[in-house]
């Protein structure tokens, strides 16, 4: 987390209204410093390049030679490597997206709480990725019964087996998927209750549930309405909190591309799509692949496993692969006793049976996953 002074913020707004508002925020606190207000956008990158701010703000609606949005491509294509904080009004929605640029977003009017916040947040998130510090994957399938949540929970159990801490989070927000299958009493905290104004470790002792596994597990609500009180500003807060406190997390992610699970698969750095031979699931897979492309999600961000691989359905590899357009990266063989079993037992098969060969091969995910070598099979207890 940076040092309470250390926030250096250049700003590219042309109201006067906006930037007095922002001044007077500024005025009432120590923890940013704004080092220029521009009211030309053409002059934005240059400035940068001699200020070295550690946020540049830009107003959406920007006027002149260089509007706003043609600043914000400039910033990302200039390869000074600042984070970009947007602002808009409700009238102009917009979404963050750290391809094109934008890092985070703020909805005129907003507290000077909200501005400092934010500012914080996405400074510490830009430190903790170019750092490597912590290792961000979204388990995802478009369609359900691929055996997602049950990879996303082993996987994320391996890794803290290798040594590196590792948080699950449970993002199925309205079934609350990993809370069912490890019969989390309802009363337990979750994403709901996660300070994401503080960055203490302490601060999560209470909120995150830990598994006997050995894992820390932000669980979704206990109940299915409570779903819609987290919102995609909610989970990009959330995330780039959790970066700072742990080496690897894994999220369990909704099968639906709703605004909430794009919020996931923005902040994540792999999304490890699972596939099985079925072929609804292979031409939702396809579907999906379409509009990651069409976001602009890098090659490299996406990567396919393959559940059950060993039961093809009358699907040949190579077909699956020409489907995809590509060989999936990982595959994991059916064991459906040993996986069934576990589940209702609640725990995870890599530690009830470990040198099953669905565990060696979630294992073998994990490891290249997070870059690390060969470990030793844990002994069963």
């Amino acid at each position: 987390m940076p040092s309470p002074t250390s926030i250096r913020l250049l700003v590219a707004e042309d109201v006067p209204q906006v930037s007095q508002h922002v001044r007077n925020l500024l005025s009432m606190q120590s923890q940013v410093k704004l080092l220029e207000v521009l009211n030309d956008g053409s002059k934005v990158v240059d400035s940068a390049r001699q200020l070295r701010p550690d946020v540049v703000m830009v107003d959406l609606l920007l006027q002149g030679k260089v509007k706003g949005p043609q600043l914000i491509e400039k910033l990302r294509d200039s390869g000074l490597d600042i984070p970009v904080v947007v602002l808009t009004v409700p009238q102009h929605p917009l979404s963050r997206d750290p391809a094109r640029g934008i890092d985070a977003v703020l909805t005129l009017p907003f507290s000077g709480f909200e501005l400092v916040n934010t500012l914080g947040h996405v400074l510490a998130d830009r430190q903790a990725r170019a750092a490597g510090a912590c290792r961000v994957i979204s388990v995802f399938s478009p369609k359900g019964g691929v055996g997602k949540t049950t990879i996303a929970f082993n996987l994320a159990v391996c890794m803290g087996q290798l040594g590196v801490p590792t948080a699950l989070i449970d993002g199925s927000l309205q079934y609350g998927d990993l809370r069912a299958l490890l019969k989390v009493p309802s009363d337990v905290p979750s994403i709901l209750d996660l300070p994401t104004d503080r960055v203490q470790e302490s601060d999560l002792r209470e909120v995150m549930w830990r598994d006997p596994a050995g894992i820390d597990i932000l669980l979704a609500p206990p109940r299915v309405e409570m779903a819609e009180m987290v919102n995609a500003r909610d989970v990009e807060k959330t995330i780039s909190l959790l970066r700072r406190l742990y080496q690897a997390i894994v999220i369990d992610t909704p099968t639906t591309l709703s605004e909430v699970t794009l919020g996931f698969l923005d902040a994540c750095d792999i999304v490890l799509s699972v596939v099985t031979y079925d072929s609804t699931t292979i031409h939702n897979t396809i579907a999906v692949a379409e509009v990651f492309n069409s976001i602009g999600y890098p090659p490299e961000k996406l990567h396919y496993l393959i559940n059950r691989a060993d039961s093809s359905g009358g699907i040949g590899k190579e077909e699956l692969a020409r489907s995809l357009g590509r060989r999936p990266e990982f595959e994991i063989v059916s064991d459906g006793r040993l996986v069934v079993q576990a589940n209702n037992e609640g725990m995870p098969f890599v530690v009830s049976s470990p040198d099953a060969a669905v565990s060696r091969d979630v294992r073998r995910v994990a490891q290249t996953l997070l870059g690390v070598s060969q470990a030793p099979v844990p002994a069963r207890h």
